[in-house]
């Protein structure tokens, strides 16, 4: 501990790892003796005040986050029981107050299904295809070596020039300039496609193993039910991993290893809080929720920038019990989606934790434990990433990220711009789903009613004990006369009316709109639509290539918001913390999930057309060995099949050339000479070509 000295005539303060409090007498001390053993602990190590201040800073962004959230939670929660195809309590309710019936159409349930089909097939995929690449600058830029090189040799040939006596004029020097310009930036072309390359098998095998896929798939789940759908990531995760280590005898041992992991992950949308102005993850302060068991925060300890004090203080205060962020929402969500509601109330065995993305002065970083070389300006406003659980602040460090980015990467089904929470496919179908159910409800009701007779009775002609409720085939009523001598029937039958093709229709017009809304038509996803331009096959490849604007606009979203800026911010920690990821070239991040929806089978048509316009000696000379053995392993991919078996490496093409190269100078060093300029022979007398001229 420092001992720390407040102003004159205050108590001496001590500093440690929680933060700063003043030295409390022993009275106090032997009064608070009954507070759990954790607190207790931190308050004797002068802990409370100071780590407050940054506690107080989070709270008050926490409770600002968590009641602007509060009415699209509700929205959120109503989607979810829509995609189980059940009705909020509330609406279940008034339903059964009412009587009738209670059926639930699955319309959004499909929808949400077809559109992740769709999304998935182009984003997830499968194979070796993948929604991104990584691609030189179409216009490298020259190192300013290569450049100085360049002017060099050029200053070099003007001089010889001068010294034989022809000097260079302006234009041949720019010239010369440009040849060497085009040649330097093809060379530097070439190198920056082989480090691309390079570069792109890193960052996919990272991606795969870090589950980049699996996460993937959830966000695009989540793109079609809540109105914000989250990737995290890289995350940096220490976790056990299983080894097998060859042994002198032949045999493999296994062994386990706690290794630091760089994984991607889904962020359930209930669990983040942004800041209510903001619009993206890098604008305002951002708090993720986490729910850890005991094990997962014990296994912080040791990591970069977590105090191993707080931890344990944290660990031995939910010894006791609780540590839990309280929110109505948990046993709402709980219920949405089938699971026992008291699970999310109850969960003593988990800790609640708030990671916070934000804003933080350097005093406050200071009084925390910062080192000043960290913080070396109090009065500045730092970026950083705490984690707060009860009243411990148990990480706090700098944002890594050179541009203070955060790793959330954000979309919407449907985008506002300027806003965080966008539309959700439920949000644009709630409406449409609505009248669907009202029409089913209203059909199944009135094809009940009009299922079979309606019977009037008059009990007053019917014996004591007769059964009214119950009729069958060939039942015998007993009656007796009319008190009031009245001649009519005492059991009249009258048929209620159907309204099935009326319900049916409006159930049909609104199912149609839901297709319109969603952008998801019912032959998009396989099912025939009616007449029209659908009977043809060039009819419906164009209602199919019109409808699928939407569905590319959204994946367009997909690439520029979340897919291009995930694999840079890959790239981007790679290249600052891997230090064999030293990638050179001008490199870029292309994401191609939107280019992929163009069907495989008419890039293939293309690219076969191009192979056979192309197979002729004087495209042969230009597209060389290399050229063409790109083609065919772009061929080979479409086909699923793996084109390093198939297509040697270029070193080996050039081998084999040059063998057959000197095979065929080697025959015709072996044959004999023939005739010369056209000549042949006949009956041993010179005979010359017709277009040549006649020899002397």
């Amino acid at each position: 501990m420092i001992a720390m000295r407040g102003p004159q005539g205050a108590s001496p303060q001590q500093l440690n790892i929680g933060g700063l409090m003043a030295i409390k007498p022993l009275s106090t001390l032997m009064a608070e003796e009954a507070t759990a053993a954790a607190i207790r602990r931190a308050q004797e190590a002068g802990s409370q005040p100071l780590v407050s201040s940054l506690t107080q800073l989070i709270r008050r962004d926490w409770e600002r986050a968590k009641e602007a959230k509060a009415q699209i939670e509700q929205d959120m929660l109503e989607a979810v029981y829509a995609r189980r195809g059940e009705y909020t309590p509330e609406k279940l309710a008034q339903l059964q107050t009412n009587g009738g019936s209670t059926i639930y159409m699955m319309l959004f349930a499909t929808k949400a299904r077809q559109a992740k089909a769709l999304l998935a097939d182009v984003l997830v995929g499968g194979g070796t295809d993948k929604p991104w690449t990584i691609q030189p600058s179409p216009k490298p830029a020259l190192p300013d070596e290569t450049v100085t090189e360049i002017m060099q040799a050029t200053q070099q040939l003007v001089a010889d020039a001068e010294m034989s006596g022809a000097p260079m004029d302006v234009g041949s020097i720019r010239e010369v300039l440009r040849d060497a310009r085009d040649a330097a930036e093809h060379q530097i072309m070439e190198a920056a496609r082989n480090e691309a390359e390079r570069a792109e098998v890193e960052l996919a095998d990272v991606l795969a193993e870090g589950g980049f896929a699996d996460a993937l798939d959830q966000f695009v789940d989540d793109l079609t039910v809540f109105k914000t759908a989250c990737i995290k990531g890289p995350v940096v995760t220490r976790k056990n991993i299983l080894k097998w280590t060859p042994q002198p005898d032949g045999s493999s041992k296994p062994v386990v290893t706690l290794t630091n992991t760089l994984e991607y992950v889904r962020v359930d949308p209930f669990n983040i809080y942004p800041a209510p102005y903001s619009k993206g993850a890098d604008d305002g302060p951002l708090i993720e929720r986490h729910r850890l068991t005991r094990s997962s925060l014990s296994a912080m300890r040791g990591l970069d920038g977590y105090s191993d004090d707080a931890i344990r203080a944290v660990l031995d205060a939910h010894g006791d019990g609780g540590l839990h962020e309280w929110l109505t929402v948990d046993t709402q969500k709980a219920a949405a989606e089938g699971r026992n509601s008291t699970d999310a109330t109850v969960g003593s065995d988990t800790i609640d934790a708030l990671q916070y993305w934000g804003s933080v002065s350097g005093k406050m970083l200071l009084e925390w434990g910062m080192k000043p070389e960290e913080v070396p300006d109090e009065a500045k406003e730092y970026e950083v990433e705490a984690w707060l659980i009860g009243t411990w602040v148990i990480k706090a460090t700098l944002n890594p990220d050179p541009l203070a980015r955060r790793p959330y990467y954000f979309d919407g089904y449907s985008r506002i711009p300027g806003a965080f929470w966008h539309n959700s496919q439920y949000d644009l179908l709630k409406d449409c789903c609505d009248m669907c159910n009202a029409a089913a409800r209203a059909l199944s009701n009135n094809l009940g009613i009009a299922s079979g007779p309606q019977v009037v009775v008059n009990v007053d002609r019917l014996p004591k004990g007769e059964e009214i409720t119950q009729m069958f085939p060939w039942k015998t009523w007993q009656v007796g006369s009319d008190p009031m001598g009245s001649s009519a029937a005492p059991i009249s039958f009258f048929q209620p009316n159907s309204n099935a093709a009326e319900l049916m229709g409006v159930y049909q017009k609104f199912s149609e709109l839901a297709d319109e809304y969603s952008g998801i038509p019912k032959y998009m996803t396989g099912t025939v639509g009616d007449g029209g331009a659908g009977r043809t096959a060039s009819g419906m490849s164009m209602m199919i290539g019109n409808a699928s604007k939407q569905i590319k606009q959204l994946v367009g979203s997909i690439d520029k918001h979340v897919l291009a800026p995930a694999v840079q911010g890959l790239f981007d920690w790679k290249m600052a913390y891997d230090p064999l990821a030293n990638y050179k070239g001008d490199l870029q991040i292309v994401a191609r999930g939107a280019l992929s929806l163009v069907t495989k089978e008419s890039a293939q048509v293309r690219r076969n057309e191009f192979l056979a316009a192309t197979m002729n000696p004087m495209d042969a000379q230009i597209l060389g060995l290399e050229g063409r053995a790109e083609l065919l392993r772009q061929s080979a991919r479409t086909l699923d099949l793996n084109p390093d078996k198939i297509i040697p490496p270029v070193s080996v093409l050039k081998v084999r050339a040059a063998q057959a190269q000197a095979t065929q100078m080697a025959q015709q060093a072996q044959q004999p000479p023939g005739p010369q300029n056209g000549q042949t022979l006949t009956n041993g007398a010179p005979v010359t070509d017709s277009f040549s001229p006649t020899p002397q």
